[in-house]
């Protein structure tokens, strides 16, 4: 299975939407399944409320920090990722993503937990 199904499989069985994303690389960060959970938790939902950014895309971005963090700033390329993923699923924020207050749904938590890998994949050289 590829890292983007077996982060859905994740998703549907007791994690998260970042929860998912992060343990889908727990054997690239160096960091255990059980701690990529707890850096995770708060950030489900659009970090618990729907009204915030994508789980799904904070833990992409956390995961870009992880491989390409070296002393300087990375904001440059945090934000070629915001933008990517946002090309990519139409929206950041939870509850546009989800059509919470239109009815409309841009883009599926599935589909975005799929983005997130592919983005954060290219950090890891598997693009």
């Amino acid at each position: 299975m590829d890292r983007k199904e077996y982060a859905v499989e994740l998703k549907h069985n007791g994690c998260n939407c970042a929860q998912a994303v992060l343990c889908s690389f727990a054997e690239k960060t160096g960091l255990s399944p059980e701690q990529l959970m707890k850096l995770g938790a708060g950030f489900g939902v659009g970090m618990g409320c729907m009204e915030a950014s994508c789980g799904a895309l904070i833990a992409a971005e956390m995961l870009m920090g992880l491989a390409k963090y070296e002393g300087k700033p990375v904001l440059r390329t945090a934000r070629e990722l915001h933008q990517a993923f946002v090309d990519k699923c139409g929206a950041s924020i939870c509850k546009d993503l989800k059509g919470r207050d239109t009815g409309v749904v841009i883009c599926e938590c599935d589909d975005c937990v799929r983005n997130a890998v592919l983005l954060a994949e290219e950090y890891y050289g598997e693009n």
